[in-house]
């Protein structure tokens, strides 16, 4: 080998989740949902006609490693960018690079934007002209929700692939495939796992491969060989590689326990549900696991009952994300015996559905009733109609009746409150509204 081809050794310093990237979409893992044979996003890749597009979901779920498949499939330049770091100046370079190879060279050019979230207002107004002329193909990867974070004027022109955390199958298959591949994984140590170990770091990673692929290069690297020269890595290694402890009860016990607990939020029983969230975090569980189920209960079983219960819930579940098991668990126990104590309503999941229902089945026609419509690039009729809208601050007590649902649907009733907690009060209020009209 050259001396100074230093390829060789560059490529064995980079860590395990980055060698294993796949270099095309038949060694992609996980995402069938967007990238299984005869999908859009597969075609519209091998065609080499993908448009600008945002690929948002969790870390280690594949987000960045498609992005470089679109690279090197397409006929295309490719420009990668990081908005932490790029400024205006950055994004002006690759336009005007872009409209050069598209001018002198016929080629398109994508260009690939981590955490695309993190640009502000004045750097997405400087890539805009360049998506809408077709400039540059946009390839946005975020794990912030693009719709909350973005600017809208980006994400309107742009289709979103939902990427979702990877099963513990997945997961399981490629650390397999790592061990065994002497190219680019750990096929020259002569490594083994055992199954328990492997289930572990599938379990505890969570969905994010990257995370179980460091785990996994760390409990190769640090477990000593037997005699022959093998190493086996046990569920005690795995422990350590991912700071995790294994569950202390089998699967089928974990699920009753995780059923216990929600059903002990619904239940309005607050002994019970510490007890089994206790329970959960001693034997291994991840406790933002329980706190993101706790939201969820505070939503769905107590609602508008007390709206502030998804406060509580929510709150303790960002304390806990911020400063981690043992100092969260004050107010995760704190949101569990508020959620418990809370009175109960699922008013708000019944008239979800319902509304869901009716937008999937109904057929609406004529849509939205003309004096609710946007009139500000309305046509004559539009703008006149719109002269029907009441402003409710013009009326007395800041409502009056009108029609808001379509005609098809004007009779529909989704939300009916109960007589418990805050909804009673709900209850009053529209009794009061009934007096306006």
């Amino acid at each position: 080998m050259d001396l100074f081809d230093l390829n060789g050794n560059e490529d064995g310093a980079k860590p395990l989740a980055e060698r294993m990237r796949a270099n095309n979409l038949n060694e992609f893992v996980g995402q069938k949902h967007i990238v299984s044979e005869g999908s859009l996003l597969r075609r519209a890749i091998s065609t080499d006609r993908l448009g600008s597009c945002i690929f948002w979901g969790p870390p280690g779920t594949g987000k960045t490693t498609l992005a470089n498949i679109v690279a090197s499939t397409t006929h295309g330049e490719f420009i990668k960018l990081n908005a932490v770091q790029a400024g205006v100046a950055d994004v002006k370079k690759a336009v005007e690079q872009a409209r050069d190879n598209l001018k002198m060279y016929g080629k398109r050019t994508y260009l690939m934007l981590d955490e695309c979230h993190r640009f502000n207002k004045t750097q997405s107004d400087s890539l805009l002209p360049a998506i809408e002329q077709g400039t540059i193909i946009f390839i946005g990867s975020t794990t912030e929700n693009p719709y909350a974070s973005m600017t809208p004027a980006i994400v309107s022109r742009c289709r979103v692939f939902e990427f979702k955390s990877l099963s513990e199958e997945d997961i399981k298959g490629a650390l397999s495939r790592a061990l065994t591949d002497k190219r680019k994984g750990l096929g020259q140590y002569n490594a083994q796992i055992d199954g328990d170990a492997l289930n572990h770091i599938a379990r505890v990673a969570g969905g994010d491969l990257r995370t179980a692929y460091n785990a996994l290069e760390l409990a190769v690297l640090t477990t000593p060989p037997q005699a022959d020269g093998s190493i086996i890595v046990k569920l005690s290694d795995a422990e350590q590689s991912i700071q995790r402890k294994a569950l202390s009860y089998n699967e089928d016990a974990y699920y009753d326990y995780l059923s216990a607990f929600c059903k002990s939020l619904r239940g309005s029983d607050s002994n019970a549900a510490l007890y089994y969230a206790m329970r959960l975090i001693e034997g291994g569980c991840d406790p933002m696991m329980l706190a993101r189920r706790l939201v969820i209960h505070s939503a769905e079983d107590v609602g508008m009952a007390d709206p502030n219960a998804m406060v509580v819930a929510a709150s303790a579940m960002y304390i806990m994300e911020k400063t981690g098991y043992p100092e969260g668990l004050e107010p995760l126990s704190n949101a569990i015996i508020y959620v418990c104590e809370a009175p109960k309503s699922n008013t708000v999941e019944v008239a979800m559905n319902a509304a869901k229902r009716d937008a999937k089945e109904v057929r609406d026609d004529e849509g939205v009733p003309p004096y609710l419509k946007d009139n500000t690039f309305g046509d004559k009729e539009t703008k006149a109609q719109s002269a029907n809208y009441k402003y409710p601050h013009n009326f007395a007590g800041g409502y009056v009746d009108q029609q808001y649902l379509p005609d098809k649907l004007k009779d529909r009733v989704y939300y009916t409150p109960s007589d418990y907690g805050y909804e009673k009060t709900v209850k009053e209020i529209r009794k009061n509204k009934g007096k306006l009209k």
